[in-house]
């Protein structure tokens, strides 16, 4: 068989697109965070990552002028050689104090991040037990790693402990225990009090992704500093690309563990340095953050208000403790159907199918910002009991429908 025959072969999204329920690549004419324009129509954005609004806040905006003004737009070059710049290393250091640990080191993308840390952690006789609902760059970088990887039930510290026990059988010569702070899906948060004592019965280390947590959690600190376990956390990693309102990522820990994946990385170290407005965008959150602690109160505001209208309305909105609420739906065909109507009626979600999703799992994922207005939850809010009640996926309607959308 010819390599490219899988590429003719793949339809699905050809067909969507087809039938016009085609729900990705959206292109975004302008944004101002809470609203976009696509087409020349104005929607209300209840989809993005951007939790605290600082995309568009003056201060982040002005680093990043200042810095594209100073050094230009690119480093053109790793850290490791000639893109290492004082900026990033203020950064470095910025943001290890602001975690609480002794170092960090910034990545270009919060994938990166995660990619390089396991792989140059894990190696072999090593083993990595990671939550299956973990971010996509953790099971990656296990894919690139030497050791073992086991997965466990998502947030099921019993199962957990079993796959701990067959690690220490089988003569693990290192454990890391990987799971997501928030877990961004579903919107709920790992169960670190009782992960935490779990791994250090076992002698594992511990590694928390807190891309989703990190400004909204712990008064902006993350869900290690949410639980107070940041003493007892190994590594935290984290992306620029949610509250930090930029691009990048960063790995928190000891200094001899950074000082390891700096020079072990391969995804640091063969990979172009964050741009310098990039960085200053960062410094320029990280300020507000520190000073400005109302943004995150207020997403906290707004994030509660939309949550209890969901449920008020009849929507499995899960077991969410953050602004991500999901809207489970249980099959492609209903979630789709109400992205579509969503859409139409001036709201922007995301579409979530199987497999980022188990089958069963199927979604739409919302979440929620500081700089949403009370008219734009209220309207966000209008718009799901209209097109959910025209489409039967409210409540005791939805249960009955189904299993005919799962044929379907």
């Amino acid at each position: 068989m010819d390599l490219l025959d899988k590429c003719t072969k793949f339809t699905r999204a050809k067909d969507w697109m087809a039938k016009g329920i085609y729900p990705y690549f959206n292109p975004l004419d302008d944004t101002e965070g809470s609203t976009v324009t696509i087409e020349g129509r104005g929607l209300i954005m209840a989809g993005s990552n951007n939790y605290l609004g600082l995309t568009t806040h003056p201060r982040v905006r002005e680093a990043a002028a200042k810095a594209l003004a100073r050094y230009g737009t690119s480093c053109t070059g790793s850290r490791f050689l000639n893109g290492n710049l004082a900026l990033h290393q203020e950064l470095d250091r910025k943001l290890a104090d602001f975690f609480g640990f002794e170092a960090a080191i910034c990545f270009s993308t919060g994938y990166q991040t995660n990619l390089g840390v396991v792989s140059a952690l894990i190696g072999r006789g090593d083993y990595i037990i990671i939550d299956e609902e973990s971010h996509a760059s953790i099971y990656d970088g296990c894919q690139l790693a030497m050791g073992e990887t086991r997965r466990f039930k998502h947030n099921d510290v019993a199962d957990l402990e079993v796959q701990l026990k067959m690690a220490v059988d089988a003569g693990a010569r290192g454990i890391l225990v990987a799971v997501d702070g928030v877990y961004s899906m579903g919107g709920d948060l790992a169960r670190l009090p009782e992960i935490v004592p779990l791994c250090k019965k076992y002698g594992a280390r511990i590694m928390v992704d807190d891309a989703h947590g990190v400004g909204v959690l712990g008064g902006g600190r993350g869900t290690c500093a949410h639980f107070g376990l940041t003493d007892q956390i190994d590594i935290i990693t984290a992306a620029f690309s949610k509250a930090f309102a930029s691009l990048g990522g960063v790995v928190a820990g000891s200094e001899p563990v950074i000082h390891f994946i700096q020079h072990r990385a391969r995804s640091l170290i063969f990979s172009a340095s964050m741009p310098p407005s990039n960085v200053a965008s960062v410094l320029g959150a990280l300020d507000v953050m520190q000073t400005e602690p109302e943004w995150i109160e207020q997403l906290h505001k707004n994030a509660a208000y939309a949550l209890t209208g969901l449920s008020q309305l009849g929507f499995n909105t899960g077991p969410t403790q953050t602004p991500i609420v999901p809207i489970i739906l249980g099959n492609d065909l209903s979630t789709i159907r109400l992205w579509k109507g969503l859409f139409e009626a001036g709201v922007y979600t995301n579409p979530v199918l199987s497999p980022a999703v188990l089958p069963g799992g199927q979604r739409l994922r919302t979440s929620y910002m500081a700089t949403h207005k009370r008219e734009h939850l209220d309207k966000i809010l209008s718009a799901f009991e209209k097109v959910g009640t025209e489409l039967g996926v409210i409540g005791s309607q939805a249960e009955e429908l189904a299993p005919m959308a799962a044929q379907a």
